[in-house]
């Protein structure tokens, strides 16, 4: 559950109220690929409140299936954080102890939602620790066997971490495991102190890398080739959302077209869309309000394969 003080541009310590909104990567892409018209469930574990009840109701809101929610024990709780709506001195304040999305156990159910299913998108809070570590490796290598593919999400979050060496070591093993990898330069600093090499060898195994840049665009490594692309600017109102309204349209359409370059257009225009909104998973676009904003405005720079 994310809460924002109700105030435009106001700062939490000044906060006379909030508004609500579901948060968190997992189920703000979930909800992104729910409202581009994806068929989509999300696996994670929910505490058996009101906070988790909040959120049940909101993945209902934005047509993401919860058949694969568990419950996790009672001490575990949904996860809490306390965001500014402001893009300059923007803090977030997250409240994770005893998470319950890192509660979630793989099981039966699971790995055969994974084999009916084309994508499987992995963020990296989930192998912060066990039982959602092992579940979550698991679930990867049931993908892999059912030519399910797997986008990995890095989603680095420091205090989430012991050290930089410990996250790397869980990365590089998830990576091995993913047909896309996904992330900012910072995120990719993580992964590994080679990224011109690790790309080479990467791209050399089929496998695709997204770097986003925010503000300067996207670069898609792939096989032979590399795709540069630019943003829609708009005025942003926050610095937090894009990315995951970025990857679940990305998915949604890559999936649909498989063309690399119309998709990559749609999950930025996307992208522009949440940044210039209050909210996160309430905000994600449809495919119609990102087909108008394609026709209001022009990628800039646009798109170029190098």
């Amino acid at each position: 559950m994310d809460l924002y003080p109700l105030e435009e541009g106001g700062k939490t310590r000044d906060a006379l109220g909030f508004s609500a909104d579901m948060g968190g990567s997992a189920g703000n892409i979930a909800a992104a690929l729910g409202r581009a018209g994806a068929q989509v469930g999300l696996i994670t574990a929910l505490s058996a409140d009101a906070v988790g009840d909040f959120v049940r109701q909101r993945l209902a809101e934005t047509n993401v299936a919860q058949n694969y929610i568990q419950t996790s024990e009672a001490s575990g709780r949904t996860s809490l954080a306390l965001a500014e709506v402001r893009n300059h001195d923007c803090e977030v304040v997250i409240y994770r102890n005893n998470a319950a999305d890192l509660h979630w156990q793989y099981n039966a159910a699971v790995a055969d939602a994974i084999a009916d299913s084309a994508n499987l998108i992995v963020t990296g809070t989930s192998l912060i620790s066990e039982p959602s570590r092992s579940a979550t490796l698991a679930a990867m290598q049931q993908a892999r066997a059912k030519q399910c593919k797997v986008w990995l999400d890095l989603d680095y979050r420091p205090w989430n971490w012991p050290d930089q060496a410990a996250t790397r070591q869980i990365y590089q093993q998830a990576a091995e495991l993913a047909n896309v990898v996904v992330g900012n330069q910072e995120e990719f600093a993580i992964l590994t102190d080679q990224l011109t090499e690790f790309i080479k060898e990467f791209t050399a195994q089929q496998k695709i890398m997204v770097v986003k840049g925010g503000a300067k665009g996207a670069n898609i490594y792939m096989p032979g080739k590399h795709l540069q692309t630019g943003i829609y600017p708009v005025t942003a109102l926050k610095p937090y959302g894009a990315g995951d309204a970025f990857l679940g349209n990305l998915v949604a359409d890559y999936t649909y077209t498989q063309d690399w370059e119309q998709a990559v257009a749609a999950a930025s225009a996307a992208a522009a869309l949440v940044v210039a909104k209050r909210g996160c998973a309430s905000v994600m676009p449809t495919n119609t309000e990102i087909r108008e904003l394609q026709q209001e405005m022009t990628m800039t720079p646009s798109a170029k394969w190098v």
